[in-house]
């Protein structure tokens, strides 16, 4: 059983209003609901980006859920922020839309609690630009859109290194930021919130885009860019993930068991093509 509801950034903050004040009844409200958290027979509420993870997540819930007696509700947001936020305050009970690096920045600023549960896939950042075939066609002088949150900035710079088109700094990291560029062989540079990159493909010369965003664009990764991550060695697996404490749920590891299944391995296989890449059950960095 799945219920699907897509959030925007306004109707999200609206909900956890609404929830904050549906949590303060008095003393004298009556207890109707009889369950604890992990009560099995509720449905285990999961934050995600609409694609792919919405998708896999759809699969699993109509193929494989029902016969592990496990009920979802996917909560779909279309941004980075919002997800952690909801998980953090419990008004979702997990997510997933993001890797490592990026939840570890993200405790680390906002104090959040989050911990991964399962590495599930890898989305291959990518280098695009229209009318050119090679990265090496982006040439002196033009303007690259880059994702501006600190783990995917670093991870696009290092593609554009990887590629030749700029050099960094000796030691510049997963970190790295526009001020670690030793030479941007005459290079311009915007910085966009990662949603918004595919949008600005048409006013820049190129873009390195987040997977799942150039497929809500209608790219196709392995087809269109210029440039992908190499998988091998990749720390960006996409990951599900909780609140500290919530590790044990049965609810999350009957859903962790299900996302490393055959069954959804081949589903990514098959309708990504190449674009979403199935990880290993033990690739959690």
């Amino acid at each position: 059983m799945r219920r699907n509801t897509k959030i925007t950034a306004t109707a999200a903050v609206a909900a956890t209003l609404a929830l904050g004040l549906s949590a303060c009844g008095t003393a004298s409200d009556p207890d109707t609901s009889g369950d604890s958290p992990t009560d099995q027979d509720k449905p285990l509420v999961v934050a995600a980006s609409p694609t792919p993870h919405g998708e896999i997540l759809e699969y699993v819930s109509k193929e494989l859920a029902p016969g592990e007696g496990l009920k979802l509700e996917v909560r779909e947001f279309t941004d980075y922020v919002l997800p952690n936020t909801a998980t953090e305050s419990g008004e979702v009970d997990a997510n997933f839309f993001q890797h490592k690096p990026y939840l570890d920045d993200f405790n680390e600023k906002q104090g959040t609690h989050l911990v991964p549960v399962a590495g599930v896939h890898l989305e291959p950042l990518g280098l695009y630009a229209k009318g050119a075939k090679k990265a090496a066609d982006v040439r002196s002088g033009q303007t690259v859109a880059l994702p501006n949150d600190t783990t995917n900035e670093g991870r696009a710079l290092q593609l554009l290194a990887d590629n030749g088109l700029i050099e960094l700094k000796a030691g510049a990291g997963q970190d790295a930021t526009l001020a670690d560029i030793k030479d941007r062989k005459g290079l311009k540079f915007k910085e966009l919130e990662a949603a918004s990159v595919p949008r600005a493909l048409g006013d820049v010369d190129a873009a390195v885009i987040n997977g799942n965003y150039a497929l809500e664009a209608d790219l196709k990764p392995a087809e269109d860019s210029l440039a992908l991550e190499e998988p091998e060695g990749n720390p960006y697996a996409n990951l599900l993930a909780v609140k500290k404490g919530d590790e044990d749920d049965p609810r999350v590891a009957k859903l962790a068991r299900l996302l490393h299944s055959d069954k959804v391995k081949k589903y990514i296989e098959d309708t990504y093509e190449g674009a979403i890449v199935p990880v290993p059950d033990e690739a959690k960095s």
